[in-house]
């Protein structure tokens, strides 16, 4: 199961299970939309994986299968 992590890795941005804005790796390292494009160009800095959309879980299953609470932030510099 997904963990679905609570924020993009590079800028810290919140992106709750609901997010259209989540993409991941096949690690599931975790960035938004605007840092996968804009500074990663579509690929995971961590593994060199493609950057993917997450899967959103629907909201009754998060009662039982909750998202991540532990933040991972390791801010990226632009090339």
């Amino acid at each position: 199961m997904l963990e679905l992590r609570p924020n993009c890795e590079c800028c810290d941005k919140d992106l709750p299970p609901e997010s259209t804005e989540a993409l991941i790796c096949s690690f599931e390292c975790t960035f938004c939309v605007t840092c996968a494009d804009k500074i990663l160009a579509g690929v995971c800095p961590n593994c060199g994986g493609e950057l993917v959309r997450r899967p959103r879980r629907p909201a009754n299953k998060l009662v039982n299968n909750p998202a991540s609470i532990t933040r991972i932030f390791k801010p990226q510099v632009s090339a």
